[in-house]
């Protein structure tokens, strides 16, 4: 018998090794680095640096404005413009501002508060009335009337300067004080802003439920709209009233008796003197006089902040 020939089994496929599986990468959610962002600002120098430089921009005129109201007239032509001189004249050139040509400053102070009550306070209630009507009903001709409101927003009052001199000169009603605020009532800005802001803060199913419930279309104004358009109101009166408030061009070819002026036109008058055969130089009253100017817009300012800040801000964030 031959040997017994030995069988090799065949080897088994040694399966191959699985790695393990790797950590799935986590990737940022650009939310997260939003949010991350927003609570934690970067600082940025170059826009710290453009920030500081638009401050000083603004407040520099108010600094020499303040400090030139501080000197006599020797003074400002004596020291810098940007420091106080040796002499400290303020109260006096305020009380010489009020007493200088007969008072005529409390004249001119008096007329532009009569123009400003009656014509941004009456071209406020103008835009309130429009902007709400062309806000919350429709008749036929509406997109005609909006695009005549974006017209008259792009023309500039200087073009419309001698066609209404004409036409007020035809009526008789120039150097008189209705041909500064006849056309101060108009605001195409003011009527436009109140239409945006009446589209965005009355709800129309507010409007509905006051009518189910029986109100009048009036009574649904004043009691349920008007308290709503309470922002933008304000917002409108602040911009109509500072537009009126350094209105110089449309009473300088309106008015020529002084005892008319604005404060703008009269303090220019004075700033004309010097020049002037004999005239005699008062800039330290021109000074003094803008600095009495602006005070009353920037109590305004501050007062009605709040409303101004909300009124610009509504509509801007949807639910």
């Amino acid at each position: 018998m031959g040997s017994p020939t030995t069988v090799t089994p065949e080897a088994a496929p040694v399966p191959p090794r699985r790695r393990a599986p790797s950590a799935p990468r986590l990737r940022a959610d650009p939310r997260a680095r939003r949010q991350h962002s927003v609570a934690r600002p970067r600082r940025s120098v170059l826009l710290t640096a453009l920030t500081g430089l638009v401050v000083v921009y603004s407040l520099l005129p108010l600094a020499w404005l303040v400090i030139g109201a501080t000197k006599s007239q020797k003074g400002l032509a004596s020291s810098f413009g940007l420091w106080f001189g040796g002499d400290f004249a303020l109260w006096d050139n305020i009380t010489e501002t009020f007493t200088y040509d007969d008072g005529v400053f409390t004249r001119w102070l008096l007329n532009t508060l009569l123009y400003v009550v009656l014509g941004a306070g009456g071209a406020t209630v103008l835009a309130v009335l429009g902007g709400y009507a062309l806000a919350k009903f429709a008749f036929p001709g509406k997109r005609a009337v909006f695009a005549v409101v974006i017209g008259a927003v792009a023309v500039p009052g200087t073009a419309l300067a001698i066609p209404t001199f004409l036409m007020f000169s035809e009526m008789g009603l120039t150097n008189t004080p209705w041909a500064v605020i006849i056309p101060s009532l108009i605001s195409p800005f003011g009527l436009y802003l109140m239409w945006v802001f009446a589209s965005e803060a009355i709800p129309t199913e507010l409007m509905e439920a006051a009518r189910m419930d029986g109100a009048g279309e009036l009574r649904i104004f004043f009691k349920v709209c008007l308290p709503q358009l309470a922002p933008g109101t304000v917002t409108v009166l602040l911009f109509t009233m500072v537009h009126t408030w350094n209105n110089y061009f449309l009473p300088l070819i309106m008015i020529k008796d002084p005892d008319w002026y604005p404060l703008p036109l009269g303090l220019n008058s004075w700033n004309a003197q010097a020049a002037t055969a004999g005239g005699q130089p008062v800039f330290h009253l021109v000074i003094t006089g803008s600095l009495i100017t602006i005070l009353p817009l920037i109590a305004a300012f501050l007062l009605l902040q709040r409303y101004w800040q909300s009124g610009l801000a509504a509509g801007s964030v949807k639910e």
